[in-house]
């Protein structure tokens, strides 16, 4: 992979932010409102981070989650590639082992040619659902399977990406199109660029491979905070340089969500952590209303929960999220921040990116 493709990764902070700074929409679906609602705030927060300064905009693969408009990622990252011209576009992740790779390959190929030099693509090996979804998706029962064959799929997916299938393996005739074998056909030009590969994670499984692989490495800090510095540790002591890195880069997911008034911003984590509450114990939905989450009943173990939950959300005015980005960028040493903002309203979302970038003093353009 080239120097270039290598800065494409690593990104340039802004302003007075101490990483870059991106973003992570789960394209969330609030009570009363519609999925196209949540995809028309997509494109609104996506050209928002690109007029900011914001280095990447992700979409997470998710499945039967009614609060959770994003179980096609390639599909709404087509759309936002027709709506934007910079900002990198990508999967943060594609549940690699819901699909087969050549079906990725196709995917994040037909992207690239869409968006040339702008597409990631982040592989996660967790099914981004629950067991019975996964098996409907996978059309297995033999879920662990999946999991374990994670490192062969990647090998997989690299070589239909590549197309550098040795010869005398059964799929060095299959080609990932658009790919690189455009360019080796008769009158064929084939773009240089290639959709970098990340690997996502929650624990150390995919920090370790990621290192031995010498790839760049997203941490999901969002709902897996106890992990996140053992995480990173290995992935740093464990990297192998590579033609794609010299040296580790890993950003963490972060939930975090500014608004103008701090008793708006617990409203707002109160109401998304309800939603919480109830996919965790088997009730997925829209996400509620603050009114809804304000006259709800927590029982003793909810608000536990709860109260666990929210002490990993940074929230509150635009000076106290700067400030707590600041301070857990420096306890994990992570070298890019992707902020997630979790509320029941699209224009509370979007504000809330305005007013980080207006915090950080990021770029604003006329």
């Amino acid at each position: 992979m080239s120097a270039d493709a290598a800065e494409e990764i690593r990104g340039t902070a802004r302003g007075t932010a101490p990483v870059p700074l991106s973003v992570l929409d789960l394209v969330t679906v609030g009570a009363g409102r519609t999925a196209t609602d949540a995809l028309r705030t997509g494109v609104d927060i996506a050209r928002l981070a690109e007029r900011r300064g914001y280095h990447r905009y992700w979409v997470a693969e998710h499945h039967s989650m009614p609060g959770v408009a994003s179980s096609s990622p390639a599909v709404i990252l087509a759309h936002l590639a027709a709506h934007t011209d910079r900002i990198r576009l990508g999967s943060g992740g594609v549940m690699l082992p819901n699909h087969a790779p050549l079906v990725i390959a196709e995917q994040f190929g037909t992207l690239e040619a869409m968006a040339p030099g702008r597409v990631d693509l982040g592989l996660g090996r967790a099914p981004g659902t629950d067991g019975a979804t996964a098996a409907a998706l996978r059309r297995s029962e033999r879920l662990h399977e999946g999991a374990d064959d994670f490192p062969q799929q990647l090998v997989e997916l690299t070589r239909f990406l590549d197309d550098d299938f040795p010869d005398g393996h059964p799929y060095r005739r299959i080609h990932a199109v658009p790919g690189p074998v455009q360019a080796t056909s008769p009158g064929g030009v084939q773009s240089p660029h290639r959709p970098p590969l990340w690997l996502l994670g929650s624990s150390g499984f995919s920090a370790r491979l990621a290192a031995t692989l010498g790839l760049p490495f997203a941490f999901a800090h969002h709902f897996s905070a106890q992990n996140t510095v053992p995480a990173l540790d290995l992935y740093r002591e464990n990297f192998r340089p590579s033609a794609v890195l010299a040296e580790p880069y890993a950003l963490i997911g972060v939930s975090a969500l500014a608004t103008d008034d701090e008793r708006e911003a617990r409203r707002q984590v109160l109401a998304a952590a309800l939603n919480m509450v109830r996919l965790r114990t088997g009730r997925p939905g829209l996400v509620p209303t603050p009114e809804e989450a304000e006259a709800y009943e927590f029982s003793a173990m909810e608000q536990d929960f709860i109260d666990s939950w929210n002490s990993n959300v940074i929230h509150g005015t635009a000076d106290q999220v700067r400030a707590g980005l600041d301070d857990l960028q420096k306890r994990t040493g992570a070298d890019e921040l992707m902020i997630t903002a979790n509320a029941h309203g699209g224009d509370i979302r979007l504000r809330s990116y305005e007013l980080i970038a207006d915090a950080y003093g990021l770029p604003t353009p006329a």
